[in-house]
Formats: C-alpha cells, sequence, structure tokens
C-alpha cells in the first residue's frame, strides 16, 4: 500500500544526500595511469554483463565532474557520498600512489566543498585492482594489508578536507557475489573462498579503519556500509525459523559479528563446518577487526523471504542476486528462497518500506548509541523521457516517500538517524546488469551523456530544501 500523503519533517540537521560508485561513473578507465580492475576484466568477458556492455565510458564523470557537482548543487543536496577507484590511485594495489589519480578526488572534494556539499569517502566498492586478484584476491590474507596501505595513502591525501569516511560498500556482494556466485567480478564461484574473502574483508576493514585514524585528524569519522538483509520466515515452522538463522548469519552476522562484537556467531560456523574450518582466523584477527565506529550505513532494498527447502532447493534467481547456477549461501543447501508478496521495481524486487524501519531498529539495538546513516536506498524504473524531453517518474517518487516516512519513524522511535543518501544520483553502468536498469534521479542519456533531473530529482530537492517530504504526488521544485 502507498504511503499516506500527510507531513513528514525531519531534524533539521539531517544530511540529504545521493550516492555514486567510481567504476559505475567514471570512465577513463585507461587514462592516467589507471589500470584494470577486476569489473574492468569481468566485464569484458563475454557473457558476463548485459549485451557485452562496460563501464569504459559509464557516464564519464571523470570528465564531467564539474558539471555533476553543480547538478547536486542546484538540488540542493547537502552531502555526496562516491567511491575511489584503487587502480586509479594504486594502479598495482601495491606501492606508492599516483599522483594524477589523487588529484582527480582532490579536485572532487575541493569542488563539492566550494558547493556547500558535505563528501563521503568510500574507499572500496567492488573494483578490486587487477593484479591484486591475479595474486588470490579477497580469498588470500595479503590483500588486506595492502587495502591498508591504500586506506593510508587515501586519508593522508584527503583527510584534512573530508571527514566522512566509509571502508567498505557491501561486502556481502564482494565476497558472496564475487566468490560463490560468480554474478559480480571477479567471476569465481569457490564456496570455501567466499568465506574467506569474508574473513580477510572484515580484516581489511579493521586494518583500514585503524590505517585511516593514524593519519586523519579525531574528528574524521570511520564507517562501513553493511547491505544487512531482512530474513523474514515463510512460516513460523521450527524448520522455517532454523533457514532465517542461516541465512541471518551469512548475510548479517558474518559482518556484523566480528565488526560489531568482536565474534563470529557460533551458528555460523555450526552451518559451514562442511564448507571451511575457517583455519584463516587468526590470533588477534577479531580484535584488529573489532575497531570502534563513529557511524555504520545501512545499505537497503527489500526484505528476504525464506523457508526449510523441503526437498527441493528454490532456483538460482529466487534471492534476487543474478542467474547463476551456484548459490551465493555456502552451507545453505536446505534453504529455500521465495519472492514477496507486494509491487515490484524493475529489478524484480519487492518494494517494501517496513524493511527498512526494522532494519535500523535492529541496529539501534545491535550498537546502541551509534549513528546511522542510510548509505544507499532507491529503485529502478523503466525511465524514459517525454516528447518535451522530461522525464516523469511518479513510481520512484512514491519509493522514496514511503522509505524516507520509514526513515522518520525510526527517528521517533528512537533511532539515531543522521542522513540519506539516495542511490543513485543519476543512472550508470548497473554491473553485470550493463545501462539496462535506471537507479537514478537524473536521467543520462547514454548516447549523449546529457544530463536531466527526473521528476523524482525535483521531489528529493524540495524534500532536501524544507526537510519535510512533499505529497508523493508531488514533483514541485
Amino acid at each position: 500500500m502507498p504511503e499516506p500523503m500527510t507531513s513528514v519533517t525531519f531534524p533539521p540537521a539531517f544530511l540529504w544526500g545521493a550516492a555514486t560508485s567510481a567504476y559505475q561513473i567514471e570512465g577513463a578507465v585507461r587514462e592516467d595511469g589507471r589500470t584494470p580492475s577486476i569489473w574492468d576484466t569481468f566485464s569484458h568477458t563475454p557473457g558476463k554483463t548485459a549485451g557485452g556492455e562496460t563501464g569504459d565510458i559509464a557516464v564519464d564523470h571523470y570528465h564531467r565532474y564539474r558539471d555533476d557537482v553543480a547538478l547536486m548543487a542546484d538540488l540542493g543536496l547537502n552531502g555526496y557520498r562516491f567511491s575511489v577507484s584503487w587502480s586509479r590511485v594504486q594502479p598495482t594495489g601495491r606501492g606508492p600512489a599516483v599522483q594524477v589519480g589523487l588529484d582527480f578526488y582532490r579536485r572532487l572534494v575541493d569542488e563539492l566543498l566550494a558547493k556547500g556539499i558535505k563528501p563521503a569517502v568510500t574507499l572500496y566498492h567492488w573494483d578490486l585492482p587487477q593484479e591484486l586478484e591475479d595474486a588470490g584476491g579477497w580469498p588470500e590474507r595479503d590483500t588486506a594489508y595492502r587495502f591498508a596501505e591504500y586506506a593510508q595513502i587515501l586519508g593522508e591525501a584527503l583527510g584534512d578536507r573530508v571527514e566522512q569516511w566509509i571502508t567498505l560498500n557491501e561486502p556481502w556482494c564482494s565476497a558472496f557475489l564475487g566468490y560463490g556466485s560468480g554474478v559480480h567480478a571477479p567471476g569465481r564461484t569457490d564456496p570455501a573462498a567466499t568465506l574467506r574473502a569474508a574473513h580477510h574483508l572484515n580484516l581489511a576493514h579493521g586494518l583500514g579503519t585503524s590505517a585511516l585514524r593514524s593519519v586523519m585528524p579525531a574528528r574524521n569519522q570511520v564507517a562501513i556500509s553493511l547491505n544487512s538483509s531482512v530474513v523474514r520466515p515463510l512460516s513460523q515452522d521450527p524448520g522455517d525459523l532454523v533457514a532465517v538463522r542461516t541465512i541471518d548469519d551469512l548475510a548479517n552476522g558474518v559482518f556484523h559479528g566480528p565488526i560489531l562484537h568482536g565474534s563470529y556467531p557460533r551458528s555460523l560456523f555450526a552451518a559451514t563446518a562442511s564448507v571451511t574450518d575457517w583455519s584463516y582466523v587468526r590470533d588477534g584477527d577479531l580484535a584488529a577487526i573489532h575497531q570502534p565506529l563513529d557511524a555504520l550505513g545501512l545499505n537497503y532494498y527489500t526484505p528476504t523471504l525464506v523457508s526449510a527447502a523441503s526437498g527441493t532447493a528454490a532456483g538460482p534467481r529466487a534471492d534476487g542476486h543474478g542467474a547463476s547456477t551456484h548459490s551465493p549461501w555456502p552451507g545453505a543447501d536446505d534453504v529455500a528462497f521465495h519472492q514477496t508478496p507486494g509491487e515490484r521495481t524493475e529489478m524484480g524486487w519487492t518494494i517494501d518500506p517496513t524493511g527498512l524501519h526494522e532494519l535500523i531498529m535492529r541496529y539501534t539495538a545491535e550498537a546502541p548509541g551509534l549513528p546511522l546513516y542510510v548509505t544507499e536506498n532507491g529503485a529502478a524504473y523503466d525511465d524514459k523521457p517525454d516528447p518535451d524531453g522530461n522525464v516523469h517518474d511518479p513510481e520512484r517518487i512514491a519509493y522514496l516517500h514511503g522509505h524516507l516516512s520509514a526513515v522518520r519513524r525510526a527517528i521517533t522511535d528512537g533511532a539515531d538517524v543522521r542522513g540519506y543518501y539516495l542511490w543513485s544520483l543519476m543512472d550508470n553502468f548497473e554491473w553485470a546488469y550493463g545501462y539496462g536498469k535506471r537507479f537514478g534521479a537524473v536521467y543520462v542519456d547514454y548516447a549523449t551523456l546529457a544530463r536531466t533531473p527526473k521528476s523524482s530529482a525535483l521531489w528529493y530537492a524540495e524534500a532536501a530544501r524544507t526537510g519535510t517530504l512533499p505529497p508523493a504526488g508531488s514533483a514541485a521544485a
């Protein structure tokens, strides 16, 4: 059901932002010393992306960043979350930085600050330098140490001007889709490597956090963005509740356990005993991972509905993470995934704002006193310009109204939510889906790369300007 069109007002200091990632928007993949990342390699491998599309040009943000920042300012955004291309800064994933690569991000940050927009830097949004993957990638422990060195380089270069830092974006996708189902780069399908990758991503976060803090002013904040799942049972049958526990451990506990609490769930070890012995978790690792956070980023799109498999496992598309004959869930062969009921986006994801409220309240209890940000939330629709060149997307407005209302309800219920980053600022390369899925509030004509704010962008601009959600049927700016 759509949200009632009532007045929803946010606290005055609430941050209204938008988010992007480097490989999805920058292009310029061979300029100024940048070398291939795993997504360059993956997207150029036949059959891996829709239509064989790549991020070679993407939306050419590398050359158009000034115009894009001006567009953000016109929309009244006061926050912008972007990621750094590791191989643009450190082409081999080790050794000294390429200054011309760092200079791009210095210029971007300066442009944002000049427009009154607060930058939030994500160090890693899935684009591992290919040379590090050739050496074993995230399943290898050394990658975590290389990440810490990279984090220190960025902290030294930008820490005087950037106060908000995010170590990793959605490490679940990096590990479970990259090394489990293989639908994301690097496209490997090894259940044991999936869990090794998850641990070394956790270790990278901890070591990277320490590295950042060693070179940055104490005022700066370090966070991580998790795409924690809201996992619900198909029924209250005991087998379905066990399925929830299994998937909750694999989706959530594998990361927030060590990061927030300094330990992995015992039930995770039990469920994955046939896959790995976890011997790569060394003495001191959990203490290194369990660094105090200044904030936690939560990414949310849709809930997950599971049951016991009842003799027939669910199909490979049932969990919403792309088509593959390999499961991204090691140790969960006895779990079936189901489509949740309700209206869906172009991704096939059910629209359910109650899941965002549930997620926020869970982490309010899981990490009391820790400020929260919604670092990604948004929807893909089949947006097209009308004859006058305007792009009307009432479905996205309704989606945003519903989910931002859920955020406000969580604040009323005691959650310390400091801001919201819309995914995404503009249409871009949507990973294995190529350019076929449009998440942007700004429409991009991929032939000309012209940017046109959709009606949802104008609606969001009004919300940012007033701190109050306009009615869902309004696109006034």
